[in-house]
């Protein structure tokens, strides 16, 4: 039986392993996903059991997406590009890091039907999964992207990437079409963002990376003020479809009944 796992700490919110079993069981393959919460100290050694083939293949999440880097082969021109990875496999005698995070993020804004052509965009957090976004929002033709988070010095890093993005202190409020919470504020449900709701103005594009708890408060406080919402729910569903995909040569469904099982 081929084993799969999906890497991070925290780890407990994940539905990875929810959504991988379902689709391994609907194909009739033989393999199991599990969840599994590591130390830093770990991951050379949880890698190095994918080029033992003992692991057939691991995702990877918070706050692992870069570090995992240096104990790889070779990467993606996609995880190059973004020096992010959230997928792991073995081919060829070599450890393979993917990020399948663009894809996911461009499929789902494709999936909410909202066209980001000439579209001025609010990132809040520069974490692992922001340079997947930054990626995806310029193949996607936006016009300007302006990024905050709560360390300063983290996002200007970012500009090594990405030299249009314009940085702005945590708190401070810009004028935007679409603004993306990518910060872990949120995934206790008592936890929320301080900021100004009423200053934004009505019929906002409020989007939040995270899916577990489907309605975070920033979520909740945006739709209030009259702006459409959007969880990471369809993000997470198409990044892992992807990398299913990679691992096992087939694609599985996405119907309503994988939809559901997220919810």
């Amino acid at each position: 039986m081929k084993k799969y796992l999906v890497i991070g700490n925290p780890i407990d919110h994940s539905l990875s392993p929810k959504l991988h079993n379902y689709w391994i069981k609907k194909n009739n393959i033989n393999a199991i996903y599990d969840k599994k919460k590591v130390d830093e100290n770990e991951l050379k050694n949880i890698i190095s059991q994918v080029k033992d083939e003992k692991i057939s293949g691991i995702n990877v999440t918070v706050p692992f997406k870069k570090v995992v880097i240096p104990f790889l082969d070779k990467l993606s021109p996609e995880a190059n590009a973004t020096q992010s990875v959230n997928t792991i496999y073995f081919l060829d005698g070599n450890t393979i890091g993917h990020n399948t995070d663009i894809a996911g993020f461009e499929l789902a804004i494709k999936y909410a039907k909202y066209d980001l052509t000439n579209k001025k965009i609010f990132v809040l957090g520069a974490g692992g999964v922001v340079p997947s976004i930054i990626y995806s929002l310029r193949k996607m033709k936006v016009s300007k992207i302006t990024l905050s988070n709560r360390t300063r010095e983290k996002a200007e890093n970012l500009k090594n990437l990405f030299k249009d993005l314009e940085i702005v202190n945590w708190g401070e409020l810009v004028n935007f079409d679409m603004i993306i919470n990518a910060t872990s504020i949120g995934l206790k449900n008592e936890d929320g963002i301080n900021f100004d709701y009423s200053a934004t103005g009505p019929d906002k594009f409020f989007y939040d990376v995270i899916y577990n708890p489907k309605e975070t408060i920033f979520l909740k406080r945006a739709k209030l003020f009259g702006n459409r919402t959007e969880n990471g729910k369809m993000m997470f569903i198409y990044q892992a479809h992807q990398a299913f995909t990679i691992w096992h040569k087939l694609m599985p469904n996405i119907d309503d009944n994988v939809i559901k099982l997220i919810e």
